[in-house]
């Protein structure tokens, strides 16, 4: 069972193993210290910052952290990709890792991002699609991306995360599915398609 909270300052020391992680930090590229953990990730914790930095827990085990958040809170990411793609005012994004490398390839990545997206439609309900770019050879990234039902859109360039890589992305798009009962055939309920 999937599920998740918001990142909390007690939860810095976990999060601090798993950026240190190989697999984590070729992407993430962070320092690890704990000054500058708790300078990037403390203000969405206390709720100072409008992102939101989610711990996510298989069978009440933390496995992964999902960050979540509106381009329109942060216009300069919001202005570099819409001059490329088109990007709905409210369009929300996410970014992922899985902490445990044992982890890995098993299929959590797509089921975890999967679970997410499906929540945005609740949580956020004026969000009209989730839109993520990964780095074109982050090949882990955008393949969890596609099995947990985004479709490719675009290359864009974008500032890498890490300043080794190119500035080449994917950008990957999921629109809000259509309201199931918006669509009544004749009768008082939702029409059953035989």
């Amino acid at each position: 069972m999937i599920t998740w909270r918001r990142l909390t300052e007690d939860d810095f020391g976990l999060l601090r193993e798993w950026l240190m992680q190989p697999h984590v930090a070729r992407w993430w590229h962070h320092d690890t210290s704990p000054d500058a953990v708790a300078r990037d990730f403390g203000p969405a914790a206390r709720g100072e910052e409008p992102s939101e930095d989610l711990l996510v827990m298989l069978d009440g085990t933390p496995v992964a952290l999902v960050q979540r958040c509106r381009f329109a809170d942060y216009p300069d990411d919001a202005e570099e990709l819409a001059g490329q793609v088109e990007l709905p005012g409210t369009a929300v994004t996410i970014d992922y890792l899985l902490g445990d490398p044992a982890r890995v390839g098993q299929g959590l990545g797509p089921r975890i991002i999967r679970a997410v997206v499906e929540a945005v439609w609740t949580d956020c309900p004026d969000a009209s699609a989730v839109v993520v770019p990964v780095h074109t050879a982050n090949r882990p990234s955008w393949r969890a991306l596609e099995k947990a039902g985004l479709r490719r859109i675009a290359t864009a360039d974008l500032d890498p995360d890490n300043p080794d890589d190119d500035r080449t992305h994917y950008v990957y798009r999921i629109d809000r599915p259509a309201d199931p009962l918006a669509d009544t055939g004749p009768g008082p309920g939702p029409r059953a398609d035989p």
